[in-house]
C-alpha cells in the first residue's frame, strides 16, 4: 500500500511540474520534460518515504519556481550572471530551512548534491548525443 500512495504521488508530482512549465507554447516542452527527469532522478536518489514525499514535492514545487523566476527576470533585466547567482543562492538557503520541514538534515544535503548532479548528468548527455548526431551526419555523408 506504500509504494502504491508513493507512486500515485510521484505520478501526481511530475504531472504538476510538468502542467506547471506548459503553457501552451511548444517551445516549453522540452523544459517540461528535463524538469520531469529531474524529479525522477531526485526521487531515486532520495529514497523518499511515502510521507517525505508527500511533504516535500509541494515544497520543491514552490522552490522550482522561484529559481525559474529569478533566471527568467535576470536575462531580461540583462542582470550580471553574479548577481543572479547571489539570488539563486539566497533561494537555495531560505528553503534549506523549508526542506528541513519535510524531510532530515541529510536528505535534504542529498537533494542539493542530487539537483547538482542531475545538472552534471544532464550536460553530459547531451553532450554525448550532439557526438553522436555529429557522428551519424559524417558517416551519412561518406
Amino acid at each position: 500500500m506504500k509504494k502504491l500512495l508513493l507512486i500515485l504521488t510521484l505520478f501526481l508530482t511530475v504531472g504538476l511540474a510538468v502542467t506547471a512549465q506548459d503553457d501552451g507554447d511548444d517551445k516549453k516542452t522540452p523544459g517540461g520534460k528535463v524538469e520531469a527527469l529531474k524529479i525522477a532522478y531526485i526521487t531515486q536518489k532520495l529514497n523518499l518515504s511515502p510521507e517525505e514525499a508527500q511533504k516535500f514535492w509541494p515544497i520543491y514545487n514552490k522552490y522550482a519556481a522561484e529559481l525559474r523566476k529569478v533566471r527568467v527576470d535576470g536575462r531580461l533585466n540583462k542582470e550580471t550572471e553574479i548577481e543572479i547567482e547571489e539570488k539563486l543562492l539566497a533561494i537555495r538557503k531560505k528553503y534549506n530551512g523549508e526542506f528541513t520541514k519535510a524531510l532530515s538534515p541529510e536528505k535534504v544535503n542529498a537533494f542539493f548534491k542530487a539537483e547538482k548532479d542531475f545538472g552534471t548528468v544532464l550536460q553530459k548527455e547531451l553532450l554525448e548525443r550532439r557526438q553522436q548526431k555529429l557522428e551519424n551526419r559524417k558517416n551519412n555523408n561518406h
